[in-house]
């Protein structure tokens, strides 16, 4: 039994005793007084009280009442005020932060919660000079870390970086955003269901696969090759993956001090493993088409081949009947038919092929007019100069081919029309660009440009097998004529793809720079999975998924559904506010006005939402290998249970309630209301009834009880649901 609930029975039990020792004593007298009478004496005293009992009794009720309130005064004075000034004290013992004692109780407890006040103020200035110390010892460290952050940021490959259990500790936003593309619902987690510190990368990847790429490293490690493992897998998204994998080896450093007696024999060991992702799900895609392309025109030609010979062979029979000569003479000239059709379609979509695979770069659209400009003015030695060229314009092109296909049509303006200075405008036109090759003179008919653009670049001594057209496809794009009268001018004008943003890519992730440190958590390298199990592990070192939900209403049982789902990881200590679940849900019913008026969430917000049985996946499968925290979890989860049937999906992971652990904590508080509890503990609240404002709370509130916890002995989740079950509000069930 806890101290709070100590101080609680011992109120009821005082009074109660209060009351029986007031009644003992009347008793007492009453039955002295009464055995020292005579007979008459007592007819004499019968006749008096006998008609007067409800005054005695109303006033042995007074006494008893008095008493009561005589004790229960003394009692919050001398015992629950200590109480609560010792929970309170705690709470500034841990926090700093939390508020300052209300002084309550006697005078001498008041002057103590002052002079607490007092010390705990000045702890606070001994604690920030200390900080500030610190944060100056670490700035070197944070310089490094950002470097190495912002390298990771810019890294057009996904990387992951992983301990040997497969946790994944460092991660780039390329990498996220790859797996946001696997996501089956990439709207609800953002891929935060496939990839987040600390989880676990079995949970994309075949743990045998890695292994054997460890085991593989390892061995070319003893044989001092480089170290590197390369292999392809698919995920359950059908994406298919390109891995390399290097290894995370300990400085030279840290491999003397693990072995200090013989340093020069001393060996780098393998601590966690690098992994770099290339999707090639599109190029396998091209390669198969290609390929499939090859095996029909090899064994498609293979059959009509026989057919042919055989028809020949036939044909060489001098008795051979006209009609049967005939017949062999048709199937010679339908088989070479459909031969002929099947190569010039094969050469077609090899052509296809060759163009869809070329690659384009993106480039500043000014750097690749001043590149076209000295090609022009050196191998066709004519003018050029520019004419409205945006300079922020970013252009997506193979830069060879264009500039070879510009200097080609400057170089047949020049011979064949004697055109003598051509310039260039370039302007951007939605996600495309408009680069035009802009000349004075004579006007050419719409018959000619076609033949340029069909025949082969040949120019200056310079011989390509391409055309304009071949180069212009391969940028998807297009080229026509215009005029402009009134000038007496014309332009080519050349439809480009402007540089844009690549599909995957969310700006608003790549931007935010706040967010960057939490990727980070090389603490993880210590981590062993398998060396504890999960119910005597301590709580400082698991990892949470505290999540909250909004509702139709309060009764799960009756059928009221889940509307919005958010929650958010905790790692180390630390709430990782990129790695957030956040979804609406549709729930297929009417939204009470009075619910909307709680949450804000409306009808409107809601239609077109996924539906539950679309969203627990994603959810489920973020929380996977976590501990749930939730605050009166009890409600949550029964609207998670009510859903198994539908779903398939069991939520059987360890749950531990901020509710139930208040009330551990802190027996003798009022409320444990989350708002409550957050403004005792010192915590801002921000964005209240929202899902995931509502998880963000409960992530920062159960923070700050799991040292509360410690301080009462209760260090691992054993002893904390243990601790929790004995709570009155365990009783609560929905």
């Amino acid at each position: 039994m806890t101290a709070g609930h100590s101080a609680r029975n011992r109120l009821g039990v005082a009074v109660l005793l209060t009351a029986l020792f007031i009644l003992a004593v009347f008793a007492v007298i009453g039955a002295t007084l009464w055995s020292d009478l005579g007979v008459a004496e007592r007819d004499l005293a019968e006749t008096l009280l006998a008609p007067r009992a409800g005054l005695l009794i109303v006033i042995l009720a007074l006494a008893v009442g008095l008493a009561a309130a005589a004790v229960k005064t003394l009692h919050e004075t001398h015992v629950l005020a200590p109480a609560r000034l010792l929970e309170e004290a705690q709470v500034l013992l841990t926090n700093p932060d939390a508020p300052r004692l209300q002084p309550s109780g006697s005078a001498e407890m008041r002057a103590l919660a002052e002079v607490i006040n007092t010390l705990a103020a000045q702890r606070g200035v001994l604690r920030r000079d200390v900080e500030a110390r610190i944060r100056e010892a670490k700035n070197s460290v944070e310089e490094e870390k950002n470097r190495l952050a912002a390298l990771m940021s810019e890294l057009t490959q996904s990387v992951l970086v992983c301990n040997l259990d497969g946790r994944v500790l460092l991660y780039n936003n390329r990498a996220r955003l790859q797996f946001r593309a696997m996501s089956d619902t990439p709207g609800a987690a953002g891929g935060g269901e496939l990839i987040g510190l600390g989880r676990s990368i079995y949970t994309v990847f075949e743990r045998n696969l890695i292994a054997h790429a460890l085991e593989t490293i390892q061995h070319r490690l003893r044989r001092t090759a480089q170290p590197v493992a390369n292999f392809v897998t698919t995920t359950r998204s059908g994406q298919l993956l390109r891995v390399q994998m290097a290894p995370v080896l300990t400085t030279a450093a840290e491999a003397l001090i693990g072995d200090t007696a013989q340093p020069a024999v001393a060996e780098r060991t393998m601590t966690g493993f690098i992994l770099m992702l290339d999707n090639i799900t599109r190029n396998f895609e091209a390669e198969s088409r290609r390929d499939q392309m090859l095996h029909s025109m090899t064994e498609g030609n293979r059959a009509a081949l026989g057919n042919v010979r055989a028809a020949v062979e036939m044909l060489d029979f001098p008795d051979l009947q006209d009609e049967l000569r005939e017949r062999f003479r048709k199937v010679v000239r339908d088989e070479v038919q459909a031969m002929s059709a099947r190569l010039d379609q094969t050469a077609t979509e090899f052509a296809d092929s060759l163009k869809a695979r070329w690659p384009l770069e993106e480039m500043l659209g000014a750097d690749l007019i001043a590149a076209a400009q000295r090609r022009i003015e050196n191998r066709v030695h004519l003018p050029t100069k520019l004419e409205d060229v945006d300079e922020s314009l970013w252009v997506k092109v193979d830069s060879f081919s264009l500039i070879q296909a510009l200097t080609y049509l400057a170089s047949r303006l020049s011979d064949e029309f004697e055109v003598r200075e051509v310039r260039f405008r370039l302007t951007p036109a939605g996600r495309l660009a408009h680069l035009d090759l802009i000349w004075s003179g004579q006007a050419m008919s719409t018959e000619t440009v076609m033949s340029w653009e069909l025949e082969a670049m040949n120019f200056a001594g310079e011989h390509s097998p391409l055309t304009v057209r071949d180069v212009i496809e391969r940028h998807g794009g297009e080229m026509w004529l215009e005029r402009e009268k009134v000038r007496h001018r014309a332009f080519f004008r050349i439809l480009l793809p402007a540089a844009m943003p690549q599909e995957q890519l969310d700006e608003s992730m790549l931007l935010r720079a706040d967010s960057r440190p939490e990727y980070y958590d090389f603490d993880l390298f210590k981590w062993s999975e398998r060396s504890r199990a999960l119910e005597d592990r301590l709580l400082t070192e698991l990892t949470y998924t505290v999540f909250d939900t909004e509702t139709t209403g309060l009764n799960p049982s009756q059928g009221d559904e889940i509307i919005q789902i958010g929650a958010v990881r905790v790692l180390n200590g630390k709430p990782l506010r990129s790695e957030a679940f956040e979804q609406l849900i549709d729930p297929c019913r009417p939204l009470p006005e009075e619910s909307a008026r709680v949450h804000g969430i409306t009808a409107d917000m809601l239609a077109g939402q996924p539906v539950i049985e679309a969203v627990l996946p994603s959810f489920h499968a973020f929380a996977a290998d976590t501990v749930l925290v939730a605050h009166n979890a009890a409600f949550d989860m029964r609207f998670l249970q009510l859903k198994e049937d539908l779903t398939g999906l069991r939520f059987d992971q360890p749950v531990l309630d901020t509710l139930l652990l208040s009330a551990v904590i802190h027996p003798n508080q009022d409320s444990h209301r989350l708002e409550a509890i957050a403004e005792r503990l010192g915590i801002t609240v921000v964005g209240r009834h929202t899902a995931l404002g509502d998880a963000m709370v409960t992530a920062e509130v159960f923070l700050k009880l799991v040292p509360l916890l410690a301080e009462k002995g209760i260090r691992t989740l054993r002893e904390a649901r243990e601790a929790a079950e004995k709570s009155y509000y365990a009783r609560i069930k929905y």
